[in-house]
């Protein structure tokens, strides 16, 4: 590992450029020259990205632009010594040390680690103050590689101890900083997108902010080499945590019932004192904010970096928490219910329940069998149906229990299952579902956060919350909404099954559903279309086909924008897609046959003006071909998996590779002849790869 810097890496007082870009692709073609990375503009690109998504510049004329990318080789530190400065968003003004952190894709263990005690050691002014001295790259070289340990990796530990010779944070300030005559015990955890640099800068910074105020402060950094998380014992005898994060923090719940600092990473570096003061301040007020659990600013399960989404995008954030856990019900569910109808013959919704409940394996149905493998096939084809029906009769509960937990975390799920089943039970559907969730996890938020003497604190997440959220949400359903929801549902049921009785009708639903599967991939309006085809299953006959077409109609165009962004990224355009999105491209094939739409969502979250167009016009042609062919869908999900509950199989890939073929020319033609958006958000992908 001694070699992870080279003189070769290394510029002196060199112009590169006047902005951080320039410095950026300057630093990014060091690297690719030694054989390090593949791509100097795939890996400049991606430490852009990530610095558009936070800038890297720090106080004291540092920066630290950074990346994990796919073009990185073997993990490299790249540094420059600029004259002038560049700006790369500082408080202070620009930086004139910039190192630039090129980590691999699937960057090792030690490799993140090593990158990690850099990130540490530009806290020390020694450190620094030897970088601006350096007469010679090798100067550079040996200053580095001393401070890294020369390969000497130890793994991350959870209390990041400051470097002894730790450049001195802004004093604590007057104040009193004791809590019953003793210091004050604060918790910790920061984290950054790559968990590389921010992560432990921050936790240095705080631990060396608590020691000079005198505070006993214990940090936990989770890294992307893993984290070691704090003894139970120090988070129960702790007064207050500080979360100084980005993305996510694990294991929330351990937190629970704590008061909290929020802020992102970078307050963490800059101002670490005034964190430490604003803790001991929370500890001692009973209104200040409290962990419920997860996030207590209506994020996600676990999500703290949601403190700085706008409204709009917290609650889509808990709507496609609420999906993803749904989505296994859906799939397992209607996989066995499509092997039901395989092995059972399509009549297997009509007496699943009767061959279940009077047969058995030693006792095989002697009548009425309508399976083309007999009896045996009867009853497995029941069994089948009935477990995989079972699991999709789950779908509105699990979708309210988990926006519930999106919300409250673990004491949400109760009261949002519950509010879930009754507005399965009001015929209030998945608009039902969806408002239950909601309520019921705003309520066990509200009552999480509420003061509760430390003997009572422990029945809350267990007892207090789920009993007052579940009749508070359910109640409100019963009462005031669950009627008005279900006539709503049985309108908008009622339009489209009416405008399914004519051709022309057909095809207009087959266009309207193809434009909802495709309008949020996988979102509320996805799902609006998807579950108002399961559900109609259950009314379908051979009398009554049209559940059966709307079901077609939804899954083909639901497959359309995945398999329309792999062919796009991997196959017509390559060069128009960044390495990341290349990657995704290769599993968005599998995703788009398998009927996953969120296969595109890391295409459309990082170009929506150009994607979704695409993927709306892709699925409302595949939506009205599959229509106008007759294509009949006796499963619910599975994509090409189940092609043998589809009928006509040639009019399915007709109808999908029409859809899919214009969609992604469509797209090519938008990428290379449609700006791109300056305020369209970065790719989604990012924040896990990036």
């Amino acid at each position: 590992m001694s070699d992870t810097i080279t003189p070769e890496l290394v510029s002196l007082d060199a112009p590169l450029g006047t902005d951080k870009k320039d410095v950026i692709r300057a630093l990014a073609r060091l690297v690719a020259a030694q054989g390090r990375a593949t791509d100097a503009d795939a890996l400049a690109n991606d430490a852009i990205a990530r610095e558009e998504k936070d800038e890297t510049g720090l106080p004291g004329g540092i920066a630290i632009p950074h990346a994990k990318s796919a073009a990185v080789t073997q993990a490299s530190l790249a540094f420059a010594r600029l004259k002038p400065g560049v700006a790369f968003g500082a408080p202070d003004g620009p930086a004139d040390l910039v190192f630039l952190i090129a980590a691999p894709e699937n960057a090792a263990e030690e490799h993140l680690a090593v990158l990690s005690r850099l990130a540490r050691s530009l806290m020390q002014d020694t450190f620094t103050s030897d970088l601006r001295a350096a007469a010679t790259a090798d100067d550079v070289v040996r200053t580095v590689r001393a401070a890294i340990g020369e390969g000497e990796v130890a793994p991350a530990s959870a209390t990041a101890a400051p470097p002894a010779t730790s450049a001195a944070p802004a004093a604590a300030a007057s104040g009193d900083l004791t809590i019953d005559g003793r210091p004050a015990r604060i918790v910790a955890v920061t984290s950054c997108a790559t968990g590389i640099a921010h992560t432990f800068m921050a936790a240095d910074a705080l631990t060396a902010a608590g020691k000079e105020a005198g505070v006993d402060l214990v940090v936990e950094p989770q890294g992307s080499s893993g984290y070691q998380a704090l003894p139970a014992s120090v988070i129960d005898n702790a007064d207050a945590v500080i979360f100084a994060t980005d993305v996510d923090v694990r294991e929330m719940s351990r937190f629970a019932g704590k008061p909290v600092i929020r802020s992102g990473v970078k307050r963490g570096i800059e101002q670490p004192a005034q964190m430490i003061r604003e803790a001991v301040a929370a500890a001692s007020n009973p209104n200040a904010a409290r962990v419920s659990g997860a996030a207590a600013d209506a994020g996600s399960g676990a999500g703290t970096a949601s403190q700085n989404l706008s409204w709009g995008a917290k609650i889509q954030r808990i709507l496609l928490t609420g999906v993803s856990y749904m989505i296994p019900f859906v799939a397992g569910g209607g996989l066995l219910i499509a092997l039901g109808f395989a092995l059972g013959g399509y009549e297997v919704t009509a007496n699943a329940s009767k061959v279940i409940i009077d047969n058995a394996l030693w006792n095989l149905p002697t009548t009425d069998i309508t399976s083309p493998f007999g009896p045996l096939g009867q009853y497995l084809g029941s069994v089948a149906f009935m477990i995989g029906s079972t699991s999709m009769g789950f779908l509105v509960a699990a979708l309210a229990g988990y926006i519930a937990y999106a919300i409250a975390d673990r004491p949400g799920i109760a009261p949002g299952f519950v509010a879930g089943a009754i507005a399965v039970t009001m015929s209030a559907g998945f608009i039902g579902g969806i408002i239950g969730g909601f309520l019921a996890g705003f309520v066990a938020w509200w009552l999480g956060r509420l003061p509760a003497p430390r003997w009572l604190r422990g029945l809350m997440p267990v007892v207090i919350i789920p009993l007052l959220g579940s009749i508070v949400a359910s109640g409100l359903m019963i009462l005031f909404l669950g009627r008005p929801i279900a006539a709503l549902m049985a309108l908008l049921t009622d339009g489209l099954t009416n405008l399914t009785q004519s051709g022309a009708g057909l095809i207009v639903v087959g266009v309207i559903l193809g434009l909802m599967m495709c309008f949020d991939l996988g979102g509320p309006i996805n799902k609006v279309a998807y579950v108002f085809a399961t559900t109609g299953l259950a009314a379908a006959s051979t009398e009554n086909t049209a559940p059966y077409l709307i079901m077609a109609a939804v899954m083909t165009a639901g497959m359309v924008p995945p398999l329309a962004l792999a062919l796009a990224s991997t196959v017509l355009a390559r060069p128009l897609f960044t390495p990341v999105e290349r990657e995704n491209g290769k599993a968005a094939w599998l995703l788009g046959a398998s009927f996953i739409s969120e296969g595109a969502i890391p295409f459309a979250a990082a170009d929506p003006l150009r994607v979704i167009p695409a993927s709306l016009v892709g699925g409302a042609i595949t939506g009205a071909l599959s229509m106008w062919f007759g294509v009949q869908s006796f499963a619910p999900h599975g994509g090409v998996f189940v092609l043998f509950a589809i009928s006509p199989v040639w009019g399915f890939f007709v109808a999908l590779l029409a859809g899919t073929v214009v969609s992604a020319l469509l797209l090519v033609v938008l990428k290379k002849y449609v700006r791109k958006s300056s305020t369209a958000p970065a790719p989604a992908a990012a924040t896990a790869t990036v």
